[in-house]
């Protein structure tokens, strides 16, 4: 075997090359405090850090749409929440009119203090979220839900459509409401017997021009009237108890399943400090040992041997 000077030096060479080029590895992942600098460093290890930020992504997306449902519900159940009160005032003032013991001209006045109570609860029902879509409309979220038509009646004029959006993988919720939902109809008899759905907000002028007339039977039947309105925003501010109540539990289930996954990619991805300067050191050491052995290496030659 022949042993030059040629080889002594490529031989060293390749080894300063191949600890300087560690060396450099192990500082591009101290400075990026990643483990893998590159993708080609270790494929695998890239495609299922690759895989597992998709999921956190796709998760973060679940967990914002959440986040606007909940909003919305917050202010769906602000708004009923108002609106059973001043429902509550509209009762107590047609009771307060049933007595006999008012003036017509008290009762009037309790009738203009009721306009201004249902004008109120036109604008609750016609409220808007944060991007100004209305709450109440179905599907027709760029128009208010409620308006008078032709004959000066205030009426639906959403949809009942209902909107679903994802918000995990296998969970879906309600995105939207229907005004019927919340402001019903009432179901009105005359004295043939005839049975007929009267509006939410028509049974309130009735009641008002009743106690603007004194008229002690239609009065009377407004009051009764209030109750199945009551009723109906109750039953709409229960379900949307219940709608904050899952939303709530899923906010909770995502919390956890991207902290699990957060944790899984921290694993995958991170680099350990401890390790990576240890090993760093080493390398630096082990290049100041070939560089040390190269430089005495180079100032020898093979005739100080021949003798």
């Amino acid at each position: 075997m022949k042993i030059s000077t040629s080889a002594l030096f490529d031989r060293a060479t390749q080894q300063m090359s191949s600890v300087q080029s560690s060396l450099a590895k192990s500082q591009a992942q101290l400075a990026s405090g990643k483990q893998i600098v590159a993708a080609s460093d270790a494929p695998d290890q890239a495609a299922n850090i690759q895989r597992l930020q998709s999921i956190i992504n796709r998760q973060d997306s679940y967990a914002s749409t959440l986040g606007t449902v909940q909003t919305r519900l917050k202010d769906e159940e602000s708004s009923l929440q108002t609106v059973s009160n001043l429902l509550l005032r509209i009762k107590d003032i047609s009771v307060q009119a049933a007595s006999s013991t008012l003036a017509p001209t008290d009762r009037q006045a309790l009738a203009l203090e009721m306009g201004g109570l249902r004008d109120q609860i036109v604008s609750l029902a016609n409220s808007q979220d944060s991007r100004g879509n209305y709450l109440f409309a179905g599907s027709r979220v760029s128009q208010p839900p409620f308006a008078p038509n032709p004959a000066g009646v205030v009426t639906y004029q959403g949809d009942q459509t209902r909107m679903t959006v994802s918000v995990g993988d296998q969970r879906s919720v309600q995105l939207n409401r229907s005004g019927t939902d919340a402001f019903v109809r009432v179901v009105r008899q005359d004295s043939a017997g005839v049975k007929t759905g009267v509006g939410f907000f028509q049974a309130i002028d009735d009641l008002a021009a009743a106690l603007k007339n004194s008229d002690q039977t239609a009065m009377q039947r407004g009051i009764g009237e209030m109750d199945a309105l009551q009723n109906g925003v109750s039953l709409s501010l229960a379900q949307v108890g219940t709608d904050m109540n899952v939303a709530d539990t899923q906010t909770a289930v995502l919390d956890e399943t991207r902290l699990n996954l957060k944790t899984t990619l921290s694993s995958v991805q991170d680099l350990d400090y401890a390790t990576a300067i240890t090993q760093m050191n080493k390398q630096m050491l082990s290049l100041e040992a070939a560089q040390s052995s190269f430089g005495k290496i180079s100032k020898l030659s093979l005739f100080d041997y021949i003798r």
